[in-house]
């Protein structure tokens, strides 16, 4: 459902009439949903303010909001002794590409290890981009042309955010560990 959609659900459910057990925990059920709703609303603009304070320069990137970037400055923040460039971020993301070739088939997989929630914020990153980015959208039909599956293009989408990225999440952890 859509965040619009969501909300109007939940208002519903709170406004039944508890004259039934199902109306009762629908109604219970929709002003918990409600009330997370607005917890969660509320912790994201706190975390938007911290990040617009400490990395700047990570949110004005397209694509990247304010839960992608914080994922990825906690992975990145939690491991800082293993970031010596720009591809360990990428293995740390798993979004490192994995040589899966057999016979003639000479071809990549992305990276299984990581951190999963990591590497989604690279997922959504790229896939925000594939929507909005003209230069995006532009390597995209490239590489479907030459023959590539999505898969592939999105782990190759992925190891190129990494790579932008890292300068950006390596400078607001060393600016977070000169303010603390």
């Amino acid at each position: 459902m859509h965040g619009l959609r969501k909300r109007r659900f939940g208002r519903t459910c709170a406004a039944l009439e508890p004259d039934d057990g199902l109306r009762r925990a629908l109604a219970a059920l929709g002003r918990r949903w409600l009330a997370l709703d607005t917890e969660a609303r509320e912790l994201e603009k706190q975390i938007a303010a911290l990040l617009a304070a400490h990395a700047p320069r990570l949110l004005a990137r397209h694509g990247v909001g304010a839960v992608t970037a914080a994922q990825l400055l906690v992975t990145a923040g939690g491991n800082p002794e293993r970031l010596r460039g720009d591809a360990f971020l990428a293995a740390l993301c798993g979004a490192s590409p994995v040589e899966a070739s057999s016979g003639k088939t000479s071809r990549h997989r992305l990276n299984r290890g990581g951190d999963r929630a990591a590497n989604n914020a690279l997922w959504v990153i790229a896939h925000v981009r594939t929507i909005s980015d003209p230069r995006t959208r532009a390597f995209v039909a490239k590489r479907t042309a030459t023959g590539n599956s999505r898969k592939e293009i999105m782990r190759m989408l992925q190891r190129y955010i990494a790579r932008e990225l890292y300068p950006l999440v390596t400078d607001a952890l060393r600016t977070a560990a000169i303010i603390n």
